[in-house]
């Protein structure tokens, strides 16, 4: 992973149960999928099937 810095509520946030939640703006900096199943994920991975699965967002 590249090495850059993180900001909070910009990069992630917290959620209720305290955990660092990772944004969409993070995943593209970062620029490669992790297939985690990750909450925010812009690669449109799908942990269940272990496929991507194309997401077509209107700008």
């Amino acid at each position: 992973m590249a090495n850059f810095d993180i900001k909070e509520h910009e990069d992630f946030y917290y959620n209720e149960q305290g955990y660092k939640v990772f944004t969409e703006k993070f995943h593209l900096k970062r620029g490669y999928c992790c297939k985690s199943g990750c909450k925010h994920c812009p690669y449109g991975y799908d942990k269940k099937t272990d496929t991507f699965i194309k997401i077509n967002k209107k700008n």
